[in-house]
């Protein structure tokens, strides 16, 4: 897997605010001996700008990164986090270059020793680089190996995750699916009560039916016994 674009911004602007320090105590170091500074400091004034801008597109791909949701929000806050150290550094250095603040002495956490510390005419750049308690003796190669185990550590959480949703899915989908069949057989008992219960109220009516013919039918014996009784009693001899 390729590094993260953004990451690799972030290490080009780190080497160029350390580039920047480096030029700012040469250029300090060549007014302190007599010499001209002046073409350096065209150099740090187009550093500068560029750092400045280079900071821009950090936090623009950051706010574009987090609205399209490619790095959760742990990573987004990391981020931001050295965006805001760069910034911090910038203004020193801005600070630093038009004489504003002077330069700090030196600390274990300088990444690069200076020009003139190279070549053991002078002392090692003294310039302060913010870095957290993590990345303190790590080389920029180091530094990039953490983040990328950092990314992979999260695109596997991820991975793990848009299993479990995709597995929750698909249990969703089976309740559904035997909702809809446990709504087919409500359905068709409910078709059958109807059916029995209309076949009920029809066999009800045949019954009263029945019943009022048999009335009838016990009538008109009794009528037929009474006048076959009244025949043989007239027709029989005094």
């Amino acid at each position: 897997m390729s590094q993260d674009p953004w990451l690799q911004n972030y290490d080009a602007t780190c080497r160029l605010a350390q580039e920047i320090a480096e030029n700012i105590h040469e250029r300090n170091r060549q007014q302190r001996t007599g010499g001209n500074p002046a073409k350096i400091n065209m150099t740090l004034r187009a550093s500068l700008q560029k750092l400045k801008q280079n900071i821009a597109q950090l936090k623009e791909g950051l706010l574009r990164a987090s609205s399209s949701r490619r790095i959760m929000q742990s990573e987004s806050d990391r981020r931001q986090n050295l965006i805001d150290d760069l910034l911090t550094r910038e203004k020193q250095l801005n600070g630093t270059f038009k004489g504003d603040i002077t330069e700090p002495e030196s600390t274990r956490s300088t990444l690069m020793v200076g020009k003139a510390a190279a070549s053991g005419g002078g002392s090692a750049n003294p310039w302060l680089i913010n870095e957290s308690e993590e990345t303190k003796g790590l080389t920029f190669g180091e530094i990039k190996q953490q983040q990328q185990r950092i990314i992979e550590a999260q695109d596997a959480g991820l991975d793990a995750l848009a299993a479990v949703i995709s597995r929750q899915k698909t249990m969703g989908q089976d309740i559904g699916n035997e909702l809809d069949e446990q709504n087919e057989i409500i359905d068709d008992l409910a078709h059958l009560v109807d059916n029995t219960d209309g076949r009920i109220r029809n066999e009800t009516r045949r019954v009263k039916l029945v019943e009022t013919k048999s009335a009838s039918c016990g009538m008109m014996v009794v009528i037929v016994l009474l006048l076959i009784a009244i025949v043989v009693i007239t027709a029989w001899p005094v």
